[in-house]
């Protein structure tokens, strides 16, 4: 036989607990799938570019001794390609006005290279220390790299804040609807009700509401995330066309409402028994 339980939220509590748990479990995935999606892009990324480099000569400097290096270390570039002054022209012209063609006389002979291991990018970036400039891609896309780890950091900032000010809603309920009880919890004590079971009752409550804003939560999230990876792959640039979500984020996407919900039924229970105590 099914026990049935000793009070509950009213209507009007019901309702706003459903919803703000609803909202707080959409911020909460969307924030931690925006954290993991920009994750994995920095990540692809780094991993991208570890073993690019471009090799700049500029007008004046030795290019035979840079065809020497690029000559000796055969053994440790992949790949050699030379960037034509044309390519790099058609690179410069958002930049240019007027056209390129005056600009031919002051662009650098430029070399894109691919080594075998990243090991070697130090050794090759001494070796050619005074003769020509070298870059690596990673070196260079550091302001990237560096403006994902801040929206990382955002979207971690927002997932905290989040999750306490469901820890502050849960508690201000369980306490208010104890307050709002009190004649029933004082029967409660005086036919022997231990406060265990009291608080049962209340978690029992929060649990079906919880429960159900973190399904509707999530369910809703779920598309808005899929928009947002959808806008940054179509979007190609760098390092937005990298992000993604896996099946491994999904699943811990999937867990985060089930941790909301047994959140808030710990701090229910933790809450009912401090006011029962204090009573």
């Amino acid at each position: 036989m099914k026990t049935p339980v000793v009070f509950s939220l009213v209507r009007e509590q019901s309702v706003f607990m459903t919803v703000i748990m609803a909202l707080l479990t959409f911020l909460s995935v969307i924030a931690l799938g925006v954290a993991i999606a920009i994750g994995t892009g920095v990540a692809r990324w780094n991993t991208q570019w570890d073993l690019m480099a471009t090799v700049q000569v500029m007008p004046g400097q030795n290019m035979e001794t840079t065809t020497k290096i690029l000559d000796a270390n055969k053994d440790k570039i992949a790949s050699v390609k030379k960037i034509s002054s044309d390519e790099m022209t058609e690179l410069m012209r958002p930049w240019i006005s007027g056209g390129g063609a005056a600009m031919k006389n002051y662009l650098p002979e430029m070399y894109e290279i691919k080594l075998n291991k990243k090991a070697d990018m130090k050794s090759l970036a001494d070796k050619f220390s005074g003769n020509a400039r070298f870059l690596s891609h990673s070196a260079a896309m550091s302001p990237a790299t560096g403006a994902g780890w801040r929206m990382i950091a955002i979207a971690g900032l927002i997932l905290t804040m989040a999750l306490g000010a469901i820890g502050v809603c849960i508690s201000f309920i369980a306490r208010n609807t104890a307050l709002l009880h009190r004649r029933e919890l004082e029967i409660l004590n005086q036919v022997g009700a231990r406060d265990n079971f009291v608080a049962r009752q209340m978690q029992i409550i929060v649990g079906k509401i919880s429960i159900t804003a973190a399904i509707a939560g999530f369910v809703a999230a779920t598309p808005v995330l899929l928009l947002i990876l959808s806008a940054a792959h179509h979007a190609r640039v760098g390092l937005m066309a990298m992000m993604a979500l896996n099946g491994a984020a999904w699943t811990l996407l999937a867990a985060m409402p089930i941790a909301i919900s047994i959140i808030a039924i710990w701090i229910t229970g933790r809450t009912t028994l401090n006011i029962l105590k204090n009573s």
